[in-house]
């Protein structure tokens, strides 16, 4: 044998045959499909959508978990603010029960500077008073504890305030409880 032929033999053994068949599973052929990537593969396609479906999801997770935070500072002293109402309350019902009385004028008008300074106070924390007499009634904002006839009014607006009601940064805290107008049939 030549020096050539002794070098030609080992690489032609090396090499597997042209005709040679190889028979796979199908569980081996995913798993070879799976570890080289085949663009033109259903595997690769079903796994590239379940990896974007997982992007969206976390996307839209991120996105609520924002929101959340965003409407707890938003609405973080609204607990505070509704216990507060009481004392509100009562400075008006001291204003207005007291109001006719000439011996206490000077208490009124220093009861009702101060709960015009608390109303401001309050005002700049993003809470509003709502449930104003003449105004259409809102189930929204209203509470309505009964209807009246006045004849000055027009039917289904607020005719009298029981009680005020307050609205922190859009949202009800406490509905106004009001008497609706009812013209007589």
């Amino acid at each position: 044998m030549s020096d050539n032929e002794k070098n030609e033999a080992p690489a032609a053994q090396d090499q597997p045959a042209d005709k040679a068949e190889v028979n796979l599973s199908e569980e081996e052929l995913a798993a070879l499909c799976k570890a080289h990537v085949c663009t033109k593969c259903a595997v690769m396609a079903e796994a590239e959508d379940i990896k974007l479906r997982a992007l969206a999801d976390n996307e839209n997770f991120k996105r609520r978990i924002q929101r959340e935070t965003e409407d707890v500072r938003r609405y973080a002293t609204e607990s505070v603010l509704a216990d507060l109402l009481p004392v509100l309350d009562n400075l008006g019902l001291a204003i207005e029960h007291a109001g006719s009385d000439a011996a206490c004028k000077n208490i009124v008008m220093g009861v009702n500077m101060t709960r015009k300074i608390f109303l401001d106070t309050l005002k700049k924390h993003g809470l509003e008073c709502v449930g104003a007499c003449g105004e259409a009634f809102d189930p929204e904002v209203h509470e309505a504890i009964g209807t009246v006839c006045e004849p000055g009014q027009e039917e289904g607006c607020v005719a009298k305030v029981a009680q005020a009601g307050y609205v922190l940064k859009g949202r009800v805290i406490r509905p106004a409880k009001v008497l609706v107008n009812k013209k007589d049939a």
